[in-house]
């Protein structure tokens, strides 16, 4: 069958660089539910509500006669995206949460067949200790970021409490980046000036970081060639944005400060546990941006009309955040250091242009060589570091996917050559971390735990809550 010139449109380069002979990134979404699976609607589900999101869905990348990555229209047949895990009956949660950890690494690493649209869904009906059975959703990064993405999947999704009204969504505020013309002559000049120094310093920084200058080899990252070839384990915290808030508050910080203190120290600490040589060796964080210029998150029908067609996609940019070192003593008084050396170093960057320049670096890369050195450098630039560090914004109300309450709700991005990955989403009042990190090498119990402890520490430093001074010892 020939199809229709319409039936071809392009490849974002972003979309181009993700789905390369290098790279092959995709996003693995998560939904716990409350009450035992019934899949009988699965597919008139994604007939009616998934696949008219976007044409994306129903597409698969082929490479034109100029060579040129296009998405080409297909039939799609839902059943060839389904699959239903298959394990013994009647076992323990216990039992079942073994089974799902090998479940998601499996999913994580098995390729797409370029042949079906980059897509697929996994129902797991077995109980865990935190769900009745789970739903996960792996989707090609090329399709979009986790804000389209994120933006589909609720498109799928009602409120539990009354379907008929919209979800609503944290309060969203853009922190205040270069000139403000209140603050008056006296400091913009400053501030200026600042700023070209820090896009100079960032800029070159960057550009090291993403070609020749690596991280150490530390408990967190093997530096191996072929990282993203090896099996993962995905663990959960979930903290409480009310906590998060009042920490926030208390030290007149964002909760993005927060919440990467609490990262960047609980990595640390596990550095620590781990090998007492290396607690503070280089490691530094790929801190991931949302460049849209919307004020906060728009829904996928918004997103899909003629005048939002340009916010789909992958639309975003990275920063180098060095990871702070830990001090010789560990306690809670100085876990109040990591918060404020976050909120300092991420204020600096956001005051530079280096990430705008980065941008411009990748796309003379992609006009002037091509999109496959681009992706080389992409490749390069996340193996050399760390961690990547990424959030999305999700709803307040609790979710209902065809009469099935949602109790939680994760993501991971896998495929990227990286030992540890960090994703973070809110929901209903919570703050879930996901920390996807490398078999082997990484103990995803004990870095989950120095994650807790450093929550607990910052607290308890910022609030005085009482928490045990030899918490860190325990671990």
């Amino acid at each position: 069958m020939e199809f229709e010139e319409e039936e071809f449109f392009p490849v974002s380069p972003t979309g181009q660089y993700f789905n390369s002979s290098v790279l092959s990134i995709g996003v693995i979404g998560v939904l716990e539910s409350e009450v035992p699976i019934d899949d009988s609607q699965t597919i008139p589900l994604i007939n009616d509500l998934f696949l008219p999101i976007n044409p994306r869905f129903s597409s698969i990348m082929v490479i034109d006669e100029n060579g040129d990555k296009q998405w080409k229209k297909v039939e799609v047949k839902p059943k060839n995206h389904i699959k239903v895990a298959i394990f013994p009956e009647g076992k323990s949660p216990s039992f079942y949460d073994d089974c799902f950890n090998d479940y998601i690494s499996k999913v994580a690493m098995e390729p797409f067949p370029p042949t079906r649209p980059l897509w697929e869904i996994h129902i797991f009906k077995y109980p865990t200790t935190n769900a009745a059975g789970n739903l996960i959703f792996k989707l090609h990064h090329a399709l979009g970021d986790g804000f389209s993405l994120m933006g589909a999947l609720l498109s799928c999704l009602q409120r539990a409490d009354d379907p008929s009204l919209p979800l609503t969504f944290p309060a969203f505020k853009e922190p205040k980046i270069g000139y403000d013309g209140e603050e008056g002559f006296c400091k913009s000049v400053p501030r200026l000036f600042s700023g070209i120094f820090n896009t100079i310093s960032d800029f070159g920084w960057s550009l090291m970081k993403s070609t020749f200058l690596e991280d150490d080899r530390t408990p967190i990252r093997s530096g191996d060639d072929g990282v993203e070839f090896r099996s993962i384990d995905v663990t959960t915290v979930s903290f409480s944005i009310d906590r998060i808030k009042q920490i926030k508050v208390k030290l007149e910080v964002t909760i993005n400060d927060v919440i990467c203190g609490v990262i960047f120290l609980g990595t640390r600490l596990y550095m620590e546990a781990t090998n007492q040589e290396q607690k503070n060796g280089n490691a530094t964080a790929l801190v991931l941006l949302n460049t849209r210029n919307i004020g906060g998150y728009k829904s996928t029908k918004e997103m899909v009309q003629p005048n939002m067609e340009s916010k789909w996609g992958n639309q975003f940019a990275f920063m180098h955040v060095s990871v702070p070192e830990l001090a010789h003593n560990t306690n809670t008084s100085n876990a109040l250091h990591f918060v404020s050396k976050a909120q300092e170093i991420i204020h600096r960057k956001r005051n530079s242009s280096a990430v705008f320049l980065t941008g411009k670096v990748l796309d003379a890369l992609r006009r002037h060589q091509s999109p496959e050195a681009t992706a080389k450098f992409v490749h390069s630039t996340l193996k050399n570091s760390s961690m990547t560090v990424s959030n999305m914004i999700g709803p307040i109300e609790k979710l209902a996917l065809a009469n099935h309450p949602v109790k939680g709700m994760y993501f991971m991005v896998v495929g990227v050559p990286q030992s540890l990955t960090i994703t973070m989403v809110s929901y209903m009042r919570n703050l879930r971390v996901a920390v996807g990190t490398e078999r082997g090498l990484i103990n995803p119990q004990k870095y989950k735990d120095c994650i807790q402890c450093a929550f607990d520490m910052i607290f308890d430093a910022a609030l005085g809550s009482g928490v045990q001074e030899n918490a860190f010892s325990n671990l």
